[in-house]
């Protein structure tokens, strides 16, 4: 599934109003928007204005460029990860890797089985 921009924006501003305890009520009368409108912003539902954003902002004390920046890190694609190896297909290359490793020395601790390869 796809996150789009403004539910992003409105997931953030929503965020963080609840963080700072405030009301939609109380921040749609300090940006002077409505009600409905903020409450759909913040459901993703409407796209704000840059004008609205930065009233919203202002009236939350949330600047602008941090909102901006958290849902940019929200956007931002997860590195790809590599897939995983099925159980059982390599146990060969782990077998000649443990046959091959040293004895430890009686009295040393297990971590004395750790090596780095070079």
């Amino acid at each position: 599934m796809t996150l789009l921009l403004r539910e992003a924006i409105g997931g953030s501003l929503r965020r963080a109003r609840v963080k700072r305890s405030r009301t939609l009520r109380d921040v749609s009368h300090t940006a002077r928007v409505s009600l409905g409108y903020l409450s759909e912003v913040e459901r993703g539902r409407k796209e704000a204005s840059s004008e609205l954003l930065a009233a919203i902002c202002e009236a939350l004390e949330f600047p602008l460029p941090d909102l901006l920046a958290e849902v940019a890190e929200e956007l931002r694609p997860l590195p790809a990860m590599q897939p995983l190896t099925p159980i059982g297909t390599r146990h060969t290359d782990l077998r000649r890797a443990v046959t091959a490793a040293p004895a430890r020395p009686a009295g040393a601790p297990a971590s004395a089985l750790v090596r780095v390869a070079a």
